[in-house]
């Protein structure tokens, strides 16, 4: 079974990641991110998208034109777990690179 976070593993987890935030009302995070275009966003959506598949791990978001606003959190757990963390890590690390 997947385990949700402890309070303090989540700050400390979140603390390491580039740009992440809690979610008000909500055990997850979120992240926004812009691009210079359509197409550079697209592009980050679809490596985002074949990781997540391979994780069986699907995150939320919502893109319009170069801006992308991805949440993370585990519906199996109710709430954030080590595989946001890794999906998140994977997530900062593309988007160093854009």
């Amino acid at each position: 079974m997947i385990q949700k976070l402890s309070s303090e593993q989540r700050a400390a987890q979140i603390a390491q990641l580039d740009g992440w935030q809690s979610v008000e009302g909500r055990d997850a995070i979120k992240r926004q991110l812009r691009f210079a275009d359509f197409n550079e966003a697209f592009g980050f959506m679809t490596r985002v998208a074949i990781k997540a598949q391979e994780m069986d791990h699907h995150p939320a978001w919502f893109n319009v034109y170069s801006n992308v606003e991805i949440t993370l959190s585990t519906h199996e757990a109710n709430g954030i777990t080590e595989r946001d963390i890794r999906l998140a890590r994977f997530i900062d690390e593309i988007a160093a690179g854009k």
